[in-house]
């Protein structure tokens, strides 16, 4: 048995197949290039009979890409196997696949007719006449031919080792047995793999194949299985793309294979694992599907940690959360994930990383604020961190109005209404405001100036993103205007509207503050005209 497991990579044909998931032909060069450069054994190419398209797709990518085995997919048909045979002209290191269905149920649905027998027994034997034809005409273009027996899973074991031996005898050197539906649990698949080798006992040169749907989930666990069982390839799909819930996932497998190598016999795979996530993000452009951020090996969550606890452990050791290097799969290593289950070990680990230093006194109030923070937003940035450490603590003990609660409510037939609660600290009353504007931003304003009983000028209002995502945090600037002085407030949040009434309110806090400042400097002055005037006199 071979040390070695070959990678029989199909995402430019089974994996194609995916609803939606179909590639132009400059796509599917480029991705052949690329698993080239992954280092994949063997690049299934397309299906050539199928359409103009496909032909030619096969026809470049055997012309072009150098390295893996290309391969064309043939049913086993006279017209297809040419087909593929045509196609694979220009290759240097090319394989035939061809398949029939064996299982009673796939006879039933495809072989109905009485040209192929009236009993099962009749069009069994037809099956086996029908693939041994297909794989002797295949050998007659290439001397690596690879026969499926098409829903393997389901089909009676004896029965299966009667094809299996029928098209080792014809010639083929690979014989793939698939779950085609997914159906099979790892025991029964490599159950079945073992019973068939023993009743067949194929000669050293024949490599067993397996070539799982995820139909249940069960893909990568029923490939690893059947490499237990004595198959030495395996055939997979970038981000397990495919028909109905997908194949078996390269990556997964691959990983699986080199992180437990001493549960399968330290077998040899020669895959360039740092592409892994490139090539899982070029197949996820080329095809439009996503792929999902807690994917196994390749998504964007395999290496992150937000909670605190796995944050620490990992800073102080990386394998106590992480069974494989990041770097080795082509992702960043340590990604420390900011959100509201971080630590202050995950806090201050990434604020040194981005060179901030933050004093002793200010980390208790730096980290409560991050909480309050994170509690807005599902990600923090490192443009938020900067900006939070940046600013100064949002409370002003010299402000003369706190907002305390604020409703707005808009609609498309209805003129936008708020409410605002406004807390006089220096009487300690709390008065209310409410009002109608032409936007909610202008109903915001018009309630705060009922609630503090004056009207401002407003002389700008601006918004922007400072930070990124769907709930990034907008900042407002705002400027009033009082007899010729102007007043600046800042504010910045997630909810916009919340950001534009705490600038608005800065704003009239510094005018207060500055009309109190005037009033003070004019008492202080009158004090010191009336102590002149009285020594005078």
């Amino acid at each position: 048995m071979s040390d070695r497991i070959i990678i029989f990579d199909t995402t430019l044909r089974d994996g194609e197949q995916a609803p939606g998931a179909s590639m132009t032909i400059d796509e599917k060069l480029r991705m052949a290039h690329q698993l080239a450069r992954l280092n994949v054994d063997v690049i299934e190419a397309g299906f050539p009979i199928s359409s103009p398209a496909q032909f030619e797709a096969v026809q470049r990518i055997a012309a072009e890409v150098e390295g893996p085995v290309i391969c064309a997919l043939a049913r086993a048909r006279e017209e297809d196997i040419r087909a593929a045979a045509e196609a694979l002209k220009p290759g240097r290191r090319t394989r035939i696949h061809t398949f029939i269905a064996t299982s009673d149920i796939h006879i039933d649905a495809k072989f109905g007719d009485d040209r192929y027998g009236r009993t099962l027994a009749e069009k069994r034997r037809t099956i086996l006449r029908l693939a041994e034809e297909a794989v002797r005409l295949a050998r007659t273009f290439t001397d690596d031919v690879e026969f499926s027996a098409e829903d393997a899973g389901r089909t009676d074991v004896g029965y299966l080792a009667e094809v299996v031996q029928v098209a080792i005898e014809a010639g083929a050197t690979t014989i793939n047995l698939p779950d085609t539906t997914g159906y099979c649990t790892p025991d029964e698949y490599a159950a079945m793999f073992r019973e068939v080798i023993r009743r067949v006992q194929p000669p050293p040169h024949v490599i067993f194949s397996a070539h799982c749907h995820d139909d249940l989930g069960l893909a990568v666990a029923n490939s690893l299985a059947a490499v237990q069982a004595g198959v030495r390839q395996i055939e997979c799909t970038i981000n397990g793309i495919g028909e109905r819930a997908g194949n078996a996932a390269l990556e997964e497998v691959v990983m699986a294979l080199k992180v437990r190598g001493e549960r399968f016999g330290r077998l040899q795979v020669n895959i360039v694992t740092q592409y892994l996530t490139e090539t899982s993000r070029m197949v996820s452009m080329a095809t439009g599907f996503p792929v999902p951020p807690n994917k196994a090996i390749v998504g964007r969550n395999a290496f992150s940690h937000e909670a605190g606890i796995h944050q620490h452990g990992v800073l102080r050791r990386r394998d106590t959360y992480e069974i494989m290097r990041a770097e080795d799969v082509g992702q960043e290593p340590e990604q420390i994930r900011l959100g509201r289950h971080s630590g202050r070990h995950g806090l201050f680990s990434r604020l040194a990383k981005l060179g901030i230093e933050v004093p002793e006194e200010r980390k208790e109030e730096i980290y409560r604020r991050f909480l309050a923070l994170a509690d807005l937003k599902k990600e923090i940035y490192d443009e938020d961190l900067r900006r939070l450490v940046a600013e100064q603590p949002d409370e002003n003990p010299e402000a003369l109005y706190q907002l305390m609660e604020m409703h707005v409510a808009t609609g498309t037939h209805r003129a936008p209404e708020a409410e605002v609660q406004i807390l006089n600290r220096a009487t300690n009353t709390l008065h209310i405001g409410r009002a109608t504007g032409d936007g909610p931003v202008n109903a915001i304003y018009k309630a705060i100036d009922q609630a503090v009983g004056a009207a401002h000028e407003l002389v700008s209002y601006e918004l922007r993103s400072v930070t990124e995502g769907a709930d990034a945090v907008g900042e407002v600037t705002v400027v009033i205007d009082f007899n010729g002085t102007r007043f600046k407030g800042v504010a910045r949040h997630t909810d916009v509207l919340r950001a534009s009434a705490d600038a608005y309110l800065e704003a009239i806090n510094q005018l207060e503050q500055y009309r109190a400042d005037r009033e003070s400097v004019s008492f202080v002055n009158a004090g010191i005209m009336q102590s002149f005037g009285g020594a005078a006199a």
